[in-house]
């Protein structure tokens, strides 16, 4: 098999729970779960034609960050909102857009974006989902490492110009300022723009460069237009930057720092040395029953070796990290979701925003170096308050100091892996 201990993944899961929510007149007020589940998406007055659409995805009773922010969405009134991993918040500005949309060809009229291509790939399918009894409803995605000038035809051509845009903000950016070609002019125009909205915000506004590209870009719309900025982590630091996009938003922090742990996530260590940690992993891969499992590592190297020593083992299994062509990454990505493949290894590319239903186990083969990144590894698995494991291998003393810190931060207990788990306590029935 060789010595895979120079090449594996990073990943683990840890989950929000919210606890304090500001109200837009800015004082927080303490709330729980309780009474939350009593209401339906009907209560909500949605569209009859996206009624239909929750109904096929399965979707019951809205969740926390739904119950909070759809009913203010649909207003056209800006948000701001930070909410654990799992928990629909891209329903929320998916839903919020689609019911507000006013259908007019040849304009766009809601823009999504987001830091990675995988990410905004996922946002336009989402649209296409919800949107699908929706007569006349076009979206498109843009993103870098792909011709632009096939995204320039799609923008010229009446009958794929879309509506609704999802993107990375180069590529946009490009779309909206720069004549592509034989143009005289930008293909994207934003000039009737009705809905910004940045998903994992606190990514592209930490980024000086990307943030200009975002700032540039919001320049380019209406000065009357709804924004709406969502992600799992968002810093107090960031939050005053957000603000300067929007006027008057409705702020909701629902982990805001704390308690953050998913609703029936299992969430456990394995102190371990590096040689052993082979081993272990087939070893839980025989005994424990799952879907499908996430295996995080923390580099490209680490990801293609532990893979081809699954694949040896008779574990079928694929990798996803940035050595992959953005068709390739795709590709595979579809292969999982279509159920095609059970084991995916994965460096942290698939540790923010990827949302794949059958996930019930997630494992960090290699710990990860943030708290943060810990939080939207584990969030893979139990998503949307379905059942779920998390399993993290402990090698060494910088892998302890981040286990400590994820449980302090979070008020999470992360306790050793028993020799037997209920597995009831990770399956759903």
């Amino acid at each position: 098999m060789g010595d895979v201990n120079e090449e594996l993944l990073d990943y683990e899961e840890d989950v929000i729970e919210p606890t304090e929510e500001p109200k837009t007149d800015g004082a927080t007020a303490k709330k729980g779960y309780v009474g939350i589940h009593t209401a339906g998406f009907r209560d909500f007055l949605l569209k009859p034609e996206l009624l239909k659409s929750i109904v096929d995805c399965g979707f019951e009773h809205p969740s926390e960050v739904q119950h909070e922010c759809i009913p203010q969405a649909i207003l056209g009134m800006d948000v701001i909102c930070q909410a654990k991993s799992g928990m629909g918040k891209t329903a929320v500005f998916v839903l919020a857009t689609l019911q507000q949309l006013e259908i007019k060809d040849g304009e766009v009229s809601v823009l999504v974006m987001c830091h990675t291509r995988e990410l905004a790939f996922q946002i336009k399918n989402e649209y296409e989902r919800f949107s699908k009894y929706i007569e006349g409803v076009r979206t498109a995605v843009f993103f870098g490492g792909v011709a632009i000038t096939n995204d320039d035809k799609i923008l010229k051509d009446e009958r794929s110009h879309p509506h609704i845009v999802v993107g990375t903000p180069g590529r946009i950016l490009s779309l909206a300022t720069n004549a592509i070609g034989s143009n005289t002019k930008p293909s994207l125009d934003l000039s009737k723009l009705k809905h910004f909205v940045l998903d994992e915000c606190d990514k592209m506004l930490d980024s000086l460069d990307m943030r200009r590209d975002v700032q540039l870009i919001f320049k380019q719309s209406p000065k009357s237009k709804q924004v709406m900025m969502f992600s799992a982590t968002l810093s107090k630091e960031i939050r005053p930057i957000c603000k300067k996009f929007m006027r008057d938003p409705m702020e909701i922090y629902v982990d805001d720092e704390t308690k953050l742990t998913l609703h029936g996530l299992q969430q456990h260590y394995v102190k371990i040395t590096e040689g052993a940690k082979n081993r272990k992993l087939t070893d839980l891969l025989d005994a424990l029953e799952f879907n499908q499992v996430v295996i995080f590592v923390k580099s490209v190297s680490r990801a293609k070796a532990l893979c081809n020593l699954l694949c040896d083992c008779n574990f079928p299994a694929i990798a996803l990290h940035t050595g992959l062509s953005q068709e390739q990454r795709l590709e595979m990505i579809k292969e999982f979701k279509d159920f095609q493949k059970r084991i995916l290894v994965a460096t942290d590319l698939v540790g923010r925003g990827i949302d794949i239903e059958r996930i019930n186990i997630v494992i960090n083969f290699d710990m990860s170096d943030q708290s943060d990144t810990y939080l939207h590894r584990v969030a893979r698995a139990g998503r949307f308050g379905t059942k779920g494991l998390a399993i993290s291998f402990i090698a060494s003393k910088e892998d302890s100091e981040i286990l400590n810190e994820v449980q302090s931060r979070f008020e999470v207990e992360i306790t050793p892996l028993p020799d037997q788990l209920d597995v009831t306590l990770y399956m759903n029935a």
